[in-house]
């Protein structure tokens, strides 16, 4: 970590350009947060098409300003309306809203405020230690290595996926099959294009992004809509008491380390961590039975972990190129639609980028943290509002934005299509992230196969012999060999009995 890169770092962040556009993506990532259904992904998925007219760094701190800022936002639906704005935030309604429920809706809050700047602090900062370590250390890549560390995100598909392990690998094939749209290459050839010349730069990430996740998104709230929830309780005693935050410290910094580790592996993310937080505040607590009565340790671990779980996703993106969780694999594409190659030559090509994110996510967690009591009634009344009158707004911004990117019907029509795919791939419990991924990596997974066996004359040993290359094949088949244990223990259980 050297010095002139942090005032590099803070020289971008604080441009003026890039000061508003961190202050609307921390705004825009509370509205998502609060409301259910939403999600970061959709967002950004959304947003996309808007961040191609920006400067590469203001483009990727309005992103990541949305990322971290749902994780705030989340919170007050959870702890006021006992509604998770975000997947994130479910542990939260356990005691948060029992808080609520005896008036102390506003201590819950302040020590959520509180925890998760602390933790968004600290994960930033080790991220700005062990980032530059990384990316020096995978400045020794060369076609094998790329190529085995994609294999290792392709991967880490197993852990995207929370259902079946069978539908996960099957949308992975078809993201397989659409990032191999396209003209080859190293020949030039057109491959499946079927003579539609559309297709021959490929499949637009764009259109399937938010068709995928905005689109699908619509379709699927509107069957769940309900009516309004109201609210029932006021929220006063905003700043948490001396008792509360003696109580919340350890949970807070066992929280932020818990949630930091976790954040680190592919596919764990925000959800996994605040969880885990959650069971070792229960575990350590002399009085466990209290849990879920209105505990504020219940509060502050699982909001610190996901909050230091959101800061780690940048490592993996950053320093390898690799993308932890299904928002990480949303930005890394932004990355590469801005023409910047995210993994080691970031930090040395385009460090302006990478330190000026870092530092605007400092910017960015203190402005949550001013912004996140006063806003409280405003993001309230923002979860009363019909859908009905939200989700043709949502529609109309995602054809805009898909339009907007060749003024092309075509592309519109692959929004439709796959918003449609989309919302039955929803219906029947297939997972979009492990399709998002595939399409993502493919490009770079065959390019480094390529490059590899054209240096070694076809040999495949090129990928064993090297050692690096060799060490992430075999995490990989670890990763891969995850669920399967599980169910020969089973099998082998019944057998003996």
């Amino acid at each position: 970590m050297q010095w002139s890169n942090i005032l590099l770092g803070f020289e971008t962040a604080v441009q003026p350009v890039n000061l508003l556009f961190c202050f609307i993506g921390v705004l825009l990532g509370q509205l998502v947060g609060i409301l259910p259904g939403l999600g970061p992904a959709a967002a950004i998925a959304i947003l996309l098409p808007v961040s191609f007219t920006m400067p590469p760094a203001t483009a990727i701190i309005l992103l990541a300003g949305i990322y971290y800022g749902a994780q705030y936002g989340g919170t007050i639906t959870s702890v006021l309306l006992n509604v998770p704005g975000e997947s994130s935030s479910v542990v939260t309604t356990l005691d948060g809203y029992q808080m609520a429920q005896q008036g102390r809706g506003g201590a819950a809050l302040g020590v959520a405020a509180i925890g998760s700047f602390i933790a968004g602090t600290v994960a930033n900062l080790v991220l700005m230690v062990i980032g530059p370590l990384l990316a020096d250390i995978a400045l020794d890549f060369g076609p094998a290595e790329y190529f085995s560390l994609m294999i290792l995100g392709m991967a880490t598909i197993t852990i995207f996926t929370s259902g079946s392990v069978v539908k996960g690998w099957s949308m992975a094939a078809i993201g397989v099959l659409l990032g191999s749209v396209g003209k080859d290459i190293i020949s030039g050839v057109p491959r499946f294009t079927f003579g539609v010349r559309e297709l021959m730069d490929g499949i637009g990430f764009v259109p399937v992004v938010m068709g995928l996740f905005g689109i699908a998104e619509v379709l699927s709230s509107l069957e769940e809509e309900g009516e309004p929830i109201p609210m029932k309780t006021n929220v006063r005693n905003a700043l948490p008491s001396a008792e509360d935050m003696r109580r919340s410290a350890w949970p807070i910094a066992r929280g932020t380390v818990l949630g930091f580790f976790l954040g680190l592996l592919p596919g764990a993310g925000s959800v996994v961590a605040a969880f885990a937080s959650y069971a070792v505040e229960k575990r350590l607590s002399p009085t466990p039975e209290k849990f879920g009565t209105g505990m504020i340790e219940g509060v502050a671990g699982p909001e610190s972990a996901n909050n230091a779980a959101a800061g780690a996703g940048f490592v993996p993106l950053l320093s390898l190129g690799i993308p932890a969780t299904a928002v990480m694999a949303l930005l890394l594409g932004a990355l590469m639609i801005h023409g910047i190659q995210p993994g080691p030559m970031l930090f040395s090509l385009h460090p302006e980028i990478v330190w000026g994110v870092i530092a605007s996510m400092y910017i960015g967690n203190l402005m949550l943290l001013i912004l996140n009591l006063p806003l409280i009634p405003l993001w309230v009344k923002c979860v009363e509002v019909p859908y009905a009158y939200m989700f043709p707004l949502i529609l109309l911004f995602c054809l805009i934005g898909a339009f907007s990117l060749q003024y092309s019907l075509f592309d519109v029509g692959t929004l439709i299509a796959f918003g449609l795919i989309g919302y039955l791939m929803k219906k029947f419990g297939y997972e979009p992230a492990p399709l998002i991924l595939a399409l993502i990596l493919t490009p770079l997974l065959e390019n480094g196969l390529r490059q590899s066996l054209m240096i070694s004359q076809g040999s495949p040993m090129i990928f064993i012999t090297r050692p690096l290359s060799a060490a992430f094949l075999i995490l990989a088949a670890l990763i891969l060999l995850l669920p399967v244990l599980p169910a020969r223990r089973r099998l082998f259980g019944e057998r003996s009995k």
